[in-house]
Parts: structure tokens; C-alpha cells; sequence
């Protein structure tokens, strides 16, 4: 069983860790962003989520693909090769615009009522934070943080066929054909 585990983990490049996460519209709506930049798996721990989980706002049914399944220990459940990377509003994190994201990463974040325990902080590679003034949503910042791993990816897809998979089936507008977008400097 161990090994069938450990070959699970080493497959596993990009993962989310929820610390007792409260809120089952977070917990969907961070399934949602794994689903949309690519995220491997998603962890959680504690009892507050396991209690609401009936409540599913998974709206695109992600859990079919990326597996979200309850641990006692975010840490440990990474797996060997994986960075730790605490995101969290603490003072001395690296702000994460400047942050270089590892190639194989867990992403540990904290309750949406409370903050990672100063174990946790201290296990990590690395600790970072969204530059904003007041703390966001859970879910929120899952968004931003993988958003800007793709963004800085040397893979990240872009371009009309990317568009056409990913829009919702409701939307067929188009840019004017010769008219160049706004940009401004």
C-alpha cells in the first residue's frame, strides 16, 4: 500500500493543502481553480469540511478528475521531492510577484478563521503572500496562486483555441476582426 502511495505522490507536480478549511463554497470554489490552472491534487485537514461536505459547490464536478481527500498532516502528505509553500500573511514572507515557483510544489494554506501554526511556517521551503491590503478570501487566493504559477510557467497555453476549451458553451463573441486591442504604457 505504501508504494502504491508513494508512486501517487511522485506523479503529483502541483498540489493544494487546505488547513481545516470551514466553508464548503471555499472548498468548491478551490476545486474549481485546481481545475482551471492544473493543479494535481487537493488535501485538507481537520473535521469543519468533512461535517459540511454535503453541501457540494463543486459547480464543474472537478473532484471527478483532481482527487480532494482528507489528511492529518499536509506536511507529511506531500510527499518526498515536493516543496512546501506556505501562502499566508506573515511577516518575512517573500511578496509573490518576486517568487519563483519549484517545479514540484504543495501549496499549504490557512483556515479562512485563522492563520497556519508556527510548526507548519517552520517545516516550510518557502512562505509567501499576495501583496493586498487586507486579507482575501480562501479561495480568493488559491485563485491568485496558481494563477500566477501558470503565468510564469514556460508552458502556459494561450491563444483563440485555448479560449474556445475553456469559455462556457453561452459565450460566442468575438473581437472585431483588424482592430488591434488598447494597450496602455
Amino acid at each position: 500500500m505504501n508504494d502504491v502511495k508513494t508512486a501517487k505522490q511522485q506523479t503529483v507536480k502541483v498540489s493544494i493543502g487546505l488547513t481545516d478549511p470551514k466553508s464548503p463554497s471555499n472548498v468548491g470554489a478551490v476545486m474549481r481553480a485546481a481545475g482551471c490552472y492544473q493543479a494535481d491534487a487537493v488535501y485538507y485537514t481537520g473535521q469543519r469540511y468533512a461535517r459540511a461536505a454535503k453541501f457540494n459547490t463543486d459547480t464543474k464536478n472537478v473532484a471527478a478528475n483532481i482527487p480532494l481527500t482528507r489528511c492529518d498532516s499536509l506536511v507529511e502528505q506531500a510527499g518526498q521531492g515536493v516543496k512546501l509553500v506556505c501562502v499566508e500573511l506573515v511577516e518575512g514572507a517573500t511578496p509573490l510577484p518576486a517568487f519563483k515557483h519549484p517545479e514540484r510544489a504543495c501549496y499549504i494554506f490557512g483556515p479562512e478563521d485563522g492563520t497556519l501554526s508556527q510548526q507548519v511556517i517552520d517545516q516550510s521551503d518557502a512562505v509567501v503572500y499576495v501583496p493586498t491590503t487586507g486579507c482575501m478570501n480562501l479561495a480568493a487566493t488559491v485563485n491568485v496562486l496558481l494563477y500566477d504559477r501558470l503565468a510564469k510557467s514556460e508552458d502556459m497555453a494561450a491563444g483563440d483555441e485555448l479560449i474556445r476549451q475553456s469559455r462556457d458553451t453561452n459565450n460566442k463573441v468575438k473581437v472585431k476582426s483588424g482592430e488591434a486591442p488598447l494597450l496602455e504604457g
